[in-house]
């Protein structure tokens, strides 16, 4: 690969995959189709657990997804955002129901404390955490905290919607004025109700404090670090939404030459032919966003930002276009509840409001940009 350019604008070769990130691409496919291959992941969506903890807890132990942005010396795999960004893409790619996402953004915001005991825990595998923020909130605006503390003492009261993986978190991560505090998830005081959620593969989590005993561990500056940590997650769930819409064009290209109308393949009439292709153009500038968003975290550039906003705001509609286009391409199979192509377009639509609309995060690129909203 070619050197990048210090301090400066990042070169070809530092958007391509390395071979450890291949490699990495692989162990996490070969795995997820393994155990969770779509019929399964659409049974689950009928039970009460929507988790699928053994899948997660393979991931976790086997693989370590969890712990690699974590460095080795706190209990981790010393790697970086790039190769969770990759991760990401082949659970988009098969919607998995695990909760990758919530643990990636509650990590970014661990790695800023001094809690290395509970960062190397979820780096193991061993707990969960999550960020007790509304899934629609994105970085760059200021949100006023949902939850304060009660009285003089170290008891959290008040309600926090939508939380994104906290339906089976161990632990919570609370955004408050005084700074950032720490909640047993299952203990006195908090309620978890699941909410109503397009994306039944990824449900969302309403939380009530009344009480909730928790232990402050951050003061001055936590807003600046949970930004930080929604934009590393923005930037990961770009990936995610990338591999999604690979998937998309993958299994809609398989079908149109396989299916054969009128005595031809569907893949040789040229208006199918053109959808296709302006689709691939779609994903291919979609792919070299998120890859800069994820170059970006991992060398904690002051890129970060801007990146972040491109590809939330580009990647979000590109999934969403490639799930549209799988559905309407695969004909009548498409729109049936045993087709996979409606997980795929739930996960989409959900997704494009996850961590900041499109339109919040162009709305924040004009801010950082000095451009009229």
């Amino acid at each position: 690969m070619s050197a990048a350019v210090p301090g400066g604008t990042p070169t070809t070769g530092d958007l391509l995959y390395s071979d450890i990130e291949d490699d990495l691409r692989a162990s996490v496919r070969a795995l997820v189709d393994k155990q969770a291959p779509w019929d399964t992941v659409l049974a689950r969506t009928d039970t009460e657990d929507p988790v699928d903890t053994d899948l997660w807890k393979r991931l976790t132990q086997e693989i370590g997804v969890a712990g690699l942005p974590v460095p080795e010396e706190r209990g981790g795999a010393d790697a970086s955002w790039r190769e969770v960004a990759v991760v990401a893409e082949e659970l988009g790619r098969a919607v998995a129901p695990v909760p990758f996402l919530g643990t990636a953004v509650a990590t970014a915001l661990l790695l800023g404390t001094g809690e290395d005991e509970l960062l190397a825990a979820v780096a193991a595998g061993e707990r969960t955490a999550a960020l007790a923020v509304g899934a629609t909130r994105g970085a760059g605006r200021p949100v006023p905290p949902t939850v304060e503390r009660q009285g003089a003492g170290d008891l959290l009261q008040g309600t926090v919607t939508a939380v994104v993986d906290a339906v089976t978190a161990d632990v919570l991560l609370v955004p408050v004025s005084e700074g950032l505090a720490i909640v047993d998830a299952d203990g006195d005081g908090v309620t978890r109700t699941t909410a109503e959620s397009l994306d039944m593969t990824r449900r969302l989590t309403d939380i009530a404090f009344d009480g909730a005993p928790a232990r402050l561990v951050a003061g001055a500056g936590v807003d600046g670090a949970v930004d930080r940590a929604l934009r590393i997650g923005a930037a990961i769930l770009a990936s995610e939404q990338l591999g999604l819409a690979e998937r998309c064009l993958a299994d809609t290209v398989a079908y149109l030459r396989d299916r054969h109308q009128f005595g031809r393949q569907l893949a040789s009439y040229q208006a199918l032919k053109h959808r296709l292709a302006d689709l691939w153009v779609a994903i291919t500038q979609a792919r070299a966003t998120a890859r800069y968003a994820a170059r970006c975290a991992a060398d904690d550039s002051p890129d970060l930002p801007i990146a972040a906003a491109v590809a939330g705001a580009h990647c979000s509609e590109v999934a969403l276009l490639a799930a549209e286009e799988g559905l309407q391409l695969h004909g009548g199979i498409g729109f049936t509840w045993e087709h996979p192509a409606h997980l795929f377009l739930k996960r989409a639509r959900a997704d494009a409001l996850l961590l900041g609309s499109a339109d919040h995060h162009r709305s924040v690129l004009a801010d950082l940009c000095a451009l009229p909203s």
